[in-house]
């Protein structure tokens, strides 16, 4: 959904259809929302079914799904995050998704994941939870962003 929301933006610019363009972004936001809803419910509700196809050892089995319920709660995010980034791109802004994502996973989820398993003593439960914090903020920025409408007038 991502990709073809990308190629959609460069078309509809191509063409001057920037309301086409952010239409198109729309719709894309709309289907991956629904796609990545379906699978954060298979990941909450079936992780350790989905962990054991792996392996059928308890130890992993257990970590393992509690990683998929954790991060498996970003996932509508997720899918926000990963058509509003890839629209910019598909514009020609480059610079904000690099921007958004230096400062979201290096300058926030990192030392946020640090801080909650070291600090907080929350060990792989605190990373984890640092994921889809730092997700769902990004999202919320590649939004914001797309929102302003600045990338419509984005010269190539």
């Amino acid at each position: 959904m991502s990709n073809a929301a990308a190629t959609l933006v460069e078309q509809n610019l191509g063409a001057r259809e920037p309301e086409r363009a952010e239409k198109s972004v729309w719709i894309a936001t709309r289907y991956n929302i629904f796609f990545m809803g379906a699978v954060m419910i298979l990941f909450i509700f079936f992780a350790e079914y989905i962990i054991r196809i792996f392996t059928h050892d308890d130890a992993i089995v257990k970590v393992g799904a509690l990683s998929l319920r954790i991060m498996g709660m970003g996932y509508i995010f997720y899918g926000i995050n990963m058509v509003m980034m890839q629209a910019l791109n598909g514009a020609g802004d480059t610079r904000t998704p690099t921007i958004i994502s230096f400062i979201g996973f290096w300058l926030f989820q990192v030392p946020l994941a640090y801080y909650l398993a070291k600090e907080l003593h929350w060990n792989a439960e605190g990373a984890f939870i640092a994921i889809p914090v730092a997700e769902t903020l990004i999202a919320l920025a590649s939004l914001y962003f797309f929102k302003q409408g600045k990338w419509k007038q984005v010269k190539v």
